[in-house]
């Protein structure tokens, strides 16, 4: 902590300050914003497309908006959902609601109006609440809280006039005043990622300079310093990443949507040293024309990291020998935080390698009879550390077996004690007796240069139990695009890229011309010559694009709806 600067030589009165600020906050999950606004108070704290706020600028506008929360109308609210993208007030409304002590619900920007329905009655559980969205979600949040009308409503933002309440109306109006402080400490619902269901939210336990300690072995964070936060801050990744770099009282630098030029040249004009990202963000920017992508240096560089999905070790390589050796690949779980982290020199040594277990992890492969497996043999991965998870919110938890947490994740360790993970322990296909990992087929069709991505599952099969099913994208037709459509998850139009548009429809469309028939049968030979015959996909679909939620993982529910009859 000395070497990254968390611990500074600062004068004993400003510890103290920043030790009371802290307590006031309950030692909760945003008490590094009121550290920073004692620390550096005046110092650049946030920049979006709005501008710059000092630290102390963000904590006061905190206060105003939490006292503005309550004297709403409707009652102080025990619960605020934020369905917001990634700007000020996002997080001026994550401090608000903790210094009221109300729960936290991070809401998915990609819900649908059922969804948010669904999530918002199980997690709010007829409290008195509050939801905080942007305005583009109105549709949405109209139709979700249809049968609510006590929930009191407040626009993040807007790019319009508002009648109503909004976030900067009641920091206006409140400006100056000190909320009354909770007594007790508010908790933060992360909702897991979804791809197979509704999200569930995830409560933790347990934590603390151990975790800090943990991350800054791992990854060359630096006090004080300018980080892009690209990821999306709804999430498990991109929530830790904020938390992480106002803890540090590092400027956070973001903006709504993701572009990939957009976000090289806010590193560059910032000259920030971190980057924040979800691994598909990486793909997009090395997607990028060469001559758009070289106008930036990155120069200012020591970490880009990533966590939430699968990273494509070609991508990896390819950013590296651009930019340098910054990437930082982590294994993280909404239920257990940091298992492990991959290093630059991981990532040179083994591009898709999750990296070995963080400081106070401890990891255990185990078979389907809970015995040990030795190294280089795949079964499920178990976790143990200090972020404890308490259970899902709807009264469920997860696995354990000796303290150690079931990941419902696949993998193996190396000889060098670096992680690999091969898939979900549901996304497993046994097709005639035989076991098949849906990533390792997805590795080998990405090698071929006709290909940009791919992604494999199972569908019932009367003979062999089940079949292999492969979806592909084409170089030639969605490996690079031109038409400067955002693809890490949201388009800079504001349409949802995850598998449905804003307008319903479906936006990975299938190809049948004879030309896809032709590279079909060209990548089913290509599988049968580097694997085993039972491992090739008896059927590949062609598509424009992979369907994505917003932190760029694969909807494999929505491709099961397109398997070929």
């Amino acid at each position: 902590m000395v070497r990254a600067g968390v611990i500074a030589p600062l004068r004993p009165d400003k510890y103290l300050r920043i030790g009371a600020a802290m307590a006031r906050e309950n030692m909760g999950i945003t008490s590094g914003f009121a550290s920073a606004a004692q620390r550096c108070g005046d110092r650049v704290g946030l920049i979006d497309e709005l501008g710059a706020l000092t630290w102390t600028e963000i904590d006061q506008r905190a206060d105003a908006l939490a006292a503005g929360l309550q004297a709403l109308p409707s009652g102080e609210p025990q619960v605020v959902g934020i369905m917001a993208r990634n700007h000020r007030g996002f997080v001026e409304a994550l401090i608000a609601a903790n210094r009221i002590g109300a729960d936290v619900l991070l809401l998915n920007t990609s819900f649908a109006g059922p969804a948010l329905a669904e999530v918002w009655e199980r997690e709010s559980a007829g409290r008195p609440s509050a939801v905080i969205y942007d305005e583009e979600f109105t549709p949405t949040v109209d139709r979700a809280l249809a049968g609510a009308p006590e929930v009191a409503r407040v626009v993040a933002w807007t790019d319009t006039a508002q009648d109503g309440l909004t976030v900067q109306g009641l920091i206006s109006a409140h400006a100056g005043r000190q909320p009354r402080r909770a007594t007790e400490k508010s908790k933060v619902v992360l909702l897991t990622s979804g791809t197979t269901g509704t999200p569930k939210g995830a409560k933790h336990s347990g934590g603390g300079p151990e975790i800090l300690k943990a991350i800054l072995d791992r990854t060359p964070w630096r006090a004080e310093e300018p980080v892009v936060v690209a990821a999306p801050m709804f999430h498990a990744w991109g929530f830790s990443q904020l938390a992480f770099a106002a803890s540090m009282a590092c400027t956070i630098i973001t903006r709504r949507k993701f572009d990939p030029e957009a976000t090289l040249a806010l590193v560059d004009t910032h000259r920030a040293t971190g980057l924040c990202v979800v691994p598909v963000m990486f793909d997009r920017i090395v997607e990028l024309p060469d001559e758009i992508r070289n106008r930036y240096s990155g120069r200012t560089l020591r970490f880009a990291a990533a966590s939430g999905s699968r990273m494509r070790p070609d991508v990896v390589i390819k950013f590296m020998d651009q930019f340098g050796d910054v990437i930082y690949n982590n294994y993280n779980a909404t239920e257990a935080g940091m298992i492990a982290t991959a290093t630059p020199a991981d990532l040179r040594a083994a591009p898709d390698t999750a990296g070995k277990p963080a400081e106070g992890t401890e990891i255990r492969i185990l078979d389907p009879e809970l015995r040990q497996l030795p190294t280089g043999e795949t079964g499920t991965i178990y976790v143990r550390n200090s972020t404890q998870f308490d259970g899902y919110t709807n009264g469920n938890t997860k696995n354990f077996h000796d303290g150690f947490m079931n990941s419902g994740d696949l993998g193996y360790l190396d000889a060098d004690g670096r992680l690999f993970v091969v898939g979900r322990d549901d996304e497993m296909i046994v097709s005639g007796g035989e076991n098949v990992y849906p990533i390792e087929v997805e590795k080998t069709l990405v090698t071929h240069d006709a290909v940009a991505e791919a992604a494999v599952i199972g569908a019932d099969d009367e003979q062999y139990g089940q079949r292999l099913v492969a979806f592909v994208v084409l170089n030639a037709t969605g490996g690079e695009r031109s038409d400067g459509e955002n693809t890490g998850g949201e388009r800079s139009d504001g349409e949802n890229t995850g598998g449905e548009r804003s307008d319903g429809e479906n936006t990975g469309g299938e190809r049948s011309d004879g030309e896809n028939d032709r590279a079909v049968d060209v990548l089913k030979q290509f599988v049968r010559d580097n694997l085993a015959n039972y491992k090739v996909p008896r059927d590949i679909v062609v598509l424009d694009e992979l369907p994505r939620n917003s932190t760029g993982k694969i909807l494999r529910r929505e491709l099961e709806d397109r398997i070929p009859g």
